[in-house]
């Protein structure tokens, strides 16, 4: 992707001038906002390729801004902000939609990092090395609009959700290890653990499975990982 247009979100004046500063010396372009709403008029005016997100906003908060950005079906990729930055934080980050989570105060080139890192997931997750609606059994995922079928009817994936389908799909049959699901899925530098991979399949399994206490369709391989399919021999 060549010169990637961002749109930052914050209310900390310096601090965006700064970050503005640094990514357009990398030729990307950044349009500054410092309020939710803003944000939210500006994307129904312009495409972005990736957000980045201030959390504690006044007036409408991130979290509030990135669900609304899903509930209008705007699927840009959002980098979240923010100096709240324990485990449950970014769980609650990730399950308002976003894609990665950057506690302050940050080093730019850790910023950067987390973009680039971002952008290559975000045309993986575009390619084509699945059917755009995937079917398994009764059950289907659509990976363009996050939305799927499973025992108990229609329902909304996350984007990390949707993620971790994919990449568990694309390797059906064979068994992946948790930190590839994160190298993969949150790519290098993110502060993620095994127990937040873990919480993200017990969501799924609830979506997707008749009994989720005994899956059909992810199953675990204890102190590995998980596998998408058949159980190996």
């Amino acid at each position: 992707m060549t010169n990637p247009k961002i749109l930052l979100v914050e209310d900390e004046e310096s601090l965006a001038e700064g970050i503005q500063l640094n990514l357009e010396m990398e030729n990307i372009s950044c349009i500054w906002v410092a309020r939710g709403d803003e944000a939210l008029m500006r994307m129904q005016l312009e495409k972005f390729d990736l957000v980045l997100l201030d959390i504690m906003l006044p007036g409408m908060d991130g979290l509030t801004v990135c669900q609304e950005m899903r509930t209008r079906h705007n699927l840009t990729p959002v980098l979240f902000l923010t100096a709240k930055n324990t485990e449950n934080d970014r769980f609650l980050g990730f399950d308002s939609g976003g894609d990665d989570y950057l506690g302050k105060p940050f080093q730019v080139r850790d910023l950067l990092i987390r973009i680039r890192s971002i952008l290559r997931r975000e045309i993986w997750y575009q390619n084509q090395s699945l059917d755009r609606k995937k079917y398994f059994g009764s059950n289907w995922i659509d990976f363009d609009n996050f939305t799927g079928k499973g025992p108990r009817g229609e329902f909304q994936l996350s984007v990390k959700e949707s993620m971790i389908m994919k990449f568990l799909m694309e390797h059906s049959g064979h068994a992946v290890t948790r930190d590839a699901i994160m190298e993969k899925v949150w790519g290098e530098g993110a502060h993620v653990t095994p127990r937040t991979i873990d919480n993200f399949v017990v969501r799924l399994r609830k979506l997707i499975e008749d009994d989720p206490q005994r899956p059909h369709w992810i199953h675990t391989y204890r102190s590995v990982g998980y596998q998408f399919g058949p159980m190996s021999k």
